[in-house]
């Protein structure tokens, strides 16, 4: 690849309605569903292309798995809605991985 100056290629992107944008970013976290995906002394670039926003981000990556957090307000909730005990509302919250209606459903169609 040929070598451009610096100056030349931001005239040529703002020329193209470019803008581009360096974020003072110390760490970033894509959350999914089933794990969390982290990126360690992150460089992040704002870019400003054609109406849309985009982040271009390199950095150390790192794959956790999701836990799940479960706040003693779900449990009650469960435990009320479907009467049931303390244990077994833990247990259902976990198996519908957090969805509470979910969790509530299965337990209210299990005691039919």
């Amino acid at each position: 690849m040929p070598k451009i100056n610096p100056k030349q290629m931001q005239q040529m992107m703002r020329q193209m309605g470019i803008s581009q944008e360096n974020v003072d970013a110390i760490e970033v976290i894509i959350r999914c569903p089933d794990r969390d995906i982290m990126i360690i002394d992150p460089e992040v670039a704002k870019v400003h292309m054609m109406g849309q926003l985009t982040f271009q981000i390199t950095g150390t990556v790192e794959e956790r798995p999701r836990e799940l957090m479960i706040s003693p307000d779900d449990v009650k909730t469960v435990m009320g809605q479907a009467n049931v005990s303390e244990e077994k509302a833990k247990k259902a919250i976990e198996r519908s991985n957090g969805d509470l209606a979910q969790a509530i459903l299965s337990l209210s169609q299990s005691q039919q």
